[in-house]
């Protein structure tokens, strides 16, 4: 992935710049800048890999061709393994919510934009998200009485929208990462039901993309552990890094009291007939976690001399095929033998869970994801 072209996400015009409209003839003073908080590591791009579970429905009338016909199956498990950039633009600065019961306050966000990629056959690339929004920083508020939190705004192609409220958290050293169960339930009921062959790894020939995974469960690049709880891959790409510090991001479209706000709305082919309760595939929660992790890297400095051009060396290699950060080096004394070095990046993580409704059942799609920096990770002088 050190071969990754990028072109410009979001742009705006260079003098843009959010404030209120002055409503006397001189020019009001600018509003200062609210805090960021967390959401202030959200910059530049970071690129990674992931893996994505979905249920899809499987019509008669569009049935899924696979390589062994399955029949009587109402829905196909589609797995992929991705590749993904997620970029963020400057911030907004101070952007002006009216009150009336409370005083005006203003809020301050980070537009992004993702992208992923399926990338389970080797060689082929298929675009299958892409994901504009805000991810905005709400101060402490009297009316409704809240203390400060984040809210994630998005936009999917495919008919859906969503804006999703929850708090931070920040605690020494790795994260532990939820169990998710993709087990679909009955719509209403928070009881999995008994798995669907299709989540069976050496199971063949069930409703499944891909099919076969002989090849995947050998490589260990899709496993029997990945299928019953994905989030269980973010804790392999963390196994063998020093993760010093995380800040947590939960955010629902139906967050836990006493926060509320938020929702998803959907478009019509998406609700189906509304008077036969009959969706087609009918978003009805979000919940994400981004995990913004500080990341101490291993790196391998070769013989360098000072006035030559800077070095770019990727951190020693990840485990479970975890993205590592490419790190710009320039020493400021020569280095006559190869020297281990020890380099800090940001590094992100994310477990979201999407709840899709059609026949009669609840259908988790799971997304887990370790991204890190794009652009070489420019390494102090204090580091040799």
């Amino acid at each position: 992935m050190t071969d990754l072209r990028l072109q410009t996400a979001l742009s705006m015009p260079a003098e843009f710049r959010f404030d209120e409209v002055p409503s006397l003839a001189e020019a009001a003073a600018a509003t200062p800048a609210p805090s960021l908080g967390p959401l202030a590591a959200f910059a530049g791009t970071f690129r990674g890999k992931g893996f994505n579970t979905i249920f899809r429905p499987d019509s008669p009338n569009t049935p899924t061709k696979l390589p062994v016909a399955v029949s009587g199956s109402d829905n196909v498990l589609e797995l992929n393994l991705t590749e993904e950039t997620l970029s963020f633009s400057p911030s907004l600065g101070a952007v002006p919510n009216r009150g009336e019961v409370q005083a005006d306050i203003a809020l301050n966000g980070i537009p992004y934009l993702q992208v992923i990629n399926d990338v389970t056959i080797a060689g082929q690339s298929t675009g299958i998200h892409v994901e504009p929004g805000l991810w905005m920083a709400v101060p402490a508020t009297t009316d409704p009485s809240e203390g400060g939190t984040f809210v994630r705004l998005a936009s999917i192609p495919h008919g859906t929208t969503l804006v999703a409220q929850g708090k931070a958290t920040t605690t020494a050293g790795k994260p532990t990462f939820p169990v998710i169960d993709p087990t679909p339930f009955i719509a209403g009921s928070p009881v999995a039901l008994q798995q669907f062959p299709s989540q069976t790894a050496a199971a063949a020939g069930t409703a499944r993309i891909p099919q076969d995974l002989t090849a995947f469960i050998k490589a260990g690049t899709i496993t029997q552990a990945m299928l019953d709880n994905p989030t269980s891959l973010l804790s392999s790409h963390i196994s063998s890094v020093d993760v010093t510090a995380t800040t947590a991001i939960t955010v629902s479209t139906a967050p836990p009291a006493p926060l509320f706000g938020g929702g998803l709305s959907n478009i019509a082919f998406l609700l189906g007939d509304a008077k036969a309760s009959l969706p087609n595939a009918q978003s009805v929660a979000m919940e994400s976690t981004f995990y913004i992790e500080t990341v101490e890297y291993t790196v391998q400095v070769p013989v360098f001399k000072p006035g030559q051009p800077p070095l770019t060396v990727p951190a020693e290699s990840g485990s479970g095929g975890a993205p590592v950060p490419d790190f710009l080096i320039n020493p400021p004394v020569a280095i006559t033998a190869t020297r281990t070095i020890k380099a800090t990046a940001t590094q992100i993580q994310y477990a979201q869970k999407v709840f899709l409704n059609f026949n009669g059942l609840t259908w988790p799609h799971v997304s887990v994801a370790t991204l890190v920096p794009a652009a070489p990770v420019a390494v102090p002088a204090s580091a040799f």
